[in-house]
Order: structure tokens, then sequence, then C-alpha cells
């Protein structure tokens, strides 16, 4: 079963850490980098995988809040906690807002549909968009890369192919759970103080 599961990690992991930055996804970009470090991807193709996902999810949302702003997916998002509070800071400094956007876990979602109902224009938002993407990418795959070397020297050199996947995989899933109750915790806070 195992090894399987190590194949299909081969085969499609940077899909699936392309997809997984396409969203919120620093589980993603870690887990890229986590198995860059075991050599099951080579560290340049996460590092791309997670820039690419990440610029096509923020420029897909400010899409869809410049092209579809009445559309009633776009018109529930508007509603989740904190929008008010983005599009107040992206009309204010837009720059700074697009560059650290994806930084405020479950905000990032909000943040490009706020981007794309503002006055801020298509080439400006990508240029910055394609900036953070980079920086974003590579901050997190790296902590993949600096964890799995971390790790290796914890748990020896010993380790069979199989643990080590294992391993890589009840990291992501801890990074998940962790940021999702962060998420949890941030909206409840948010509801409070909007309610």
């Amino acid at each position: 079963m195992t090894d399987l599961v190590h194949r299909l990690v081969e085969h499609y992991g940077l899909i699936a850490v392309f997809l997984g930055c396409v969203a919120e996804g620093e589980s993603a970009a870690i887990l890229g980098g986590f198995f860059s470090h075991q050599h099951i991807f080579v560290l340049w193709h996460a590092l791309a995988a997670a820039a690419i996902g990440a610029f096509v999810g923020d420029t897909f949302f400010f899409i869809l809040g410049r092209s579809f702003a009445d559309h009633r997916y776009v018109t529930r998002l508007r509603r989740r906690p904190g929008f008010r509070r983005a599009y107040r800071l992206l009309n204010t400094h837009p720059n700074i807002f697009v560059l650290s956007n994806r930084y405020i876990y479950g905000m990032r979602l909000i943040g490009g549909v706020a981007a794309g109902l503002s006055r801020i224009t298509m080439p400006r938002f990508i240029i910055l968009n394609a900036i953070s993407s980079m920086v974003w990418a590579a901050l997190f795959v790296t902590i993949g890369y600096v964890f799995g070397l971390g790790a290796e020297s914890i748990i020896g050199q010993t380790l069979a192919r199989h643990e080590r996947l294992l391993i890589g995989l009840s990291i992501g899933l801890s990074v998940a759970v962790i940021a999702w109750l962060i998420a949890r915790h941030i909206a409840k806070k948010e509801r409070a103080r909007e309610g």
C-alpha cells in the first residue's frame, strides 16, 4: 500500500502541490519542500508548482471579483467575516495589501475577490501578485525543506522510503489542521467584532 502511495506522490505530487496552492496552500507548499528534501521532487519544480499555483489562484479570485461582482458566489464571499476590513485595507494601501494578503490565513480568497472589486488595475495586480507568489512559495517550500532536514537528523538516516512518505503526509495533515483551527478562531473573532 505504501509503495502505491509513494508512486502516486512521485507521479502526481507536483500537480497536488499546484492545486493545493491555488487555494489556501501553505500545507501543500510545505509538503512540496519536504518531498524535495526527500528527493521525491526536484526543489525548483516544487517552488515553481507552488508559485504558479498561488499566482493562478489569486488571479482567478481577482477576475471573479472583477467580472462577476453580482454572482451569488461573490455575494456570499462578500458576507464572510473580514471582507469589509480587507476591502478597506485594499483601498487605503493597495500595494501592501496585495503583497501581504496571502500571509494572512483565511483572507487569501476574500482578498483576491476584494482586489477584483477595488480600483486596482489588472496589470498592477498581476505584477504585485507575481512578486508575492514567488516570495510566498520560496518561504513555505523552504520551510518544508528545512523541516525535512530536521526530521532526518532527529529520526536518522535509517528511515525507509515509505516511512518518510508517511512522515511527510502526517506533517501536511498537521499543518492543515492547525491552519484550519487558526482560521476558525480568527473568523469567530471577526464575527464577534462585526456582530
